[in-house]
């Protein structure tokens, strides 16, 4: 534990990704095999899910630290981070001094004292955490209790771990990267199967998704018109498809197996020869039409699909490239081959190609591009026909040319702390529209202010808070921001009876009062647009 707190140290001490890699290489280089393994799988975006609330370790960190409940929330109001405020209060009461306790493998930590917590009973789990108390430094307290509420962030990329694995073990980044896809689990054989020179990995494995960048500058600026592909960015949930060693494995680009959830999709597979993968999207999809992802959402979470919602929300495949085929991988082939072997494979209205949009010149492809919204989808994709796929979100070759996103002025209503280096900000904001003469809340938001306007409004939060409810505040409505958002959609869930898709901040609107927001009206005639 005290090797990954001092990797975690020097990741935090510095911002050149190259010091940050050689940090990454260095712990997995003298760390043991199940230890760097964890540690992998943390660096890499992994978390354990919530093994102990925040409520029961705030009161035992009470107890250790020797200060009274009032004291604690107000030492958290200003830190704002639960890890940081019971790791600061306990060292304080030690005064500072470094346990002398034996030192805790983050393995066995992890396996032998923690994931057991999961089955215990409250006093248990107290024991537990008493002796880890008194067995950890304030920053191997910070993490253990970060790793317990299942909030551990490393503050480094996924891609930047994978890069560090790869010149440890004298890989390829991308081979290292195709490895630890498909919920890639820590042990010390996963970890050395990770570094072997031979593949050895699991069939079922996808490929690292290649991820298109926003384009900012005019499409003419990327050259000539007929050296890229065009097609529709459909709206779904973005997946591979792989056929292999027998089986059939549907793969999110979470990296989640949601093969079960989409049996109507049955006979697209049995189609596809063996060693075959696939790129594209699940979509709802009926009448020779997408319908709105809000009807394909309705499924999702559902651990029974009823006949009913396998005929509300029929699913489809929307295939975009192929990776392999014939167990080859063809991945290196520039994407008109690519997509030249795809199309004998497509079969039905269920199994489709994302076909080219005919437009020869750029002008007519943004006249195309403006009626995005009729057709139910969020724009262009632009793809170089000579690109090969790649992982990750390489720009230049992949560009995502999306329409204007909607747009409404609301009104900040709630805050709260954020996570990572935003946990000491009130940066997770809630905004409301008028309902008649209350405000009803409609998105909560957390991105789009710079870092001197959240330094403001977490000052401004904090003086004109009028009621908490736990780290919550609700604030005196007096801020207008212009938010924008992707979709919207009908919600029970939501007590406005909307909801809307990705939203974020766009502005603080400074010259308008609260009065001038928008209203619940006009969100619901948005919506029957």
């Amino acid at each position: 534990m005290r090797a990954f707190a001092d990797l975690f140290d020097a990741l935090d001490s510095t911002n050149s990704t190259l010091a940050k890699v050689a940090a990454v290489q260095r712990y997995l280089a003298t760390a043991a095999p199940s230890d760097a393994a964890w540690g992998l799988y943390f660096l890499s975006g992994g978390r354990l899910k919530r093994l102990l609330s925040p409520r029961l370790l705030a009161r035992w960190a009470c107890e250790r630290a020797q200060v009274q409940g009032w004291m604690f929330e107000e030492c958290y109001g200003i830190a704002g981070d639960l890890a940081e405020t019971a790791a600061l209060l306990i060292d304080t009461a030690r005064g500072g001094s470094v346990p002398a306790a034996a030192a805790v493998a983050l393995s066995d930590l992890i396996e032998q004292r923690l994931l057991p917590l999961r089955e215990a009973s409250e006093d248990a789990k107290r024991a537990v955490v008493a002796q880890l108390f008194d067995s950890f430094d304030r920053r191997e307290l910070f993490l253990f209790i970060k790793l317990v509420t299942g909030e551990l962030r490393a503050g480094v990329s996924g891609t930047l771990a994978m890069r560090a694995v790869a010149q440890h073990a004298g890989l390829e980044a991308a081979v290292v990267a195709h490895r630890m896809m498909g919920g890639w689990q820590p042990s010390e054989a996963s970890f050395s199967a990770l570094l072997a020179k031979e593949n050895t990995g699991d069939v079922s494995r996808p490929y690292p998704f290649f991820l298109a960048s926003p384009l900012e500058d005019p499409p003419d600026t990327l050259g000539d018109r007929p050296s890229w592909l065009a097609e529709w960015k459909w709206d779904g949930i973005r997946a591979q498809l792989v056929k292999r060693g027998g089986g059939v494995f549907l793969w999110s680009r979470g990296e989640e197996l949601i093969t079960g959830r989409f049996p109507d999709l049955a006979p697209i597979w049995e189609t596809l020869p063996e060693g075959t993968v696939l790129d594209g999207e699940v979509l709802a999809f009926s009448e020779g039409k997408p319908m709105p992802f809000a009807v394909l959402q309705r499924r999702i979470g559902r651990q029974k699909l009823s006949a009913k919602i396998l005929q509300e929300a029929p699913a489809s495949f929307m295939a975009y490239d192929l990776l392999e085929l014939a167990g080859q991988d063809l991945r290196a082939l520039p994407l008109r081959e690519r997509r030249a072997k795809l199309l004998p494979l497509i079969q039905g209205e269920r199994f489709a190609l994302s076909s080219p949009i005919e437009a020869p010149t750029w002008e007519a492809l943004r006249e195309l591009r403006e009626g995005s919204r009729e057709r139910g989808v969020e724009g262009l994709m632009l793809k170089l026909l000579d690109s090969p796929y790649r992982s990750g979100r390489p720009r230049g070759e992949w560009w995502k040319w999306k329409i204007a996103p909607h747009s409404v002025d609301a009104v900040l209503v709630y805050a709260q702390p954020g996570n990572g280096r935003r946990a000491a900000l009130m940066s997770d904001m809630t905004f409301a529209v008028w309902d008649g003469p209350q405000l009803v809340p409609i998105a909560k938001a957390y991105s789009g202010l710079t870092d001197e306007e959240l330094n403001y409004f977490d000052k401004w939060i904090r003086q004109n808070t009028i009621e908490r409810f736990g780290p919550v505040r609700a604030v005196k409505p007096e801020h207008v921001f212009e938010l924008h958002f992707e979709a919207i959609a009908r919600s029970a869930r939501h007590k406005s009876g909307i909801a809307v898709r990705f939203p974020r901040i766009a502005r603080h609107r400074s010259d308008k009062k609260p009065a001038d927001a928008d209203t619940l009206q006009s969100l619901q005639s948005m919506l029957k647009a």
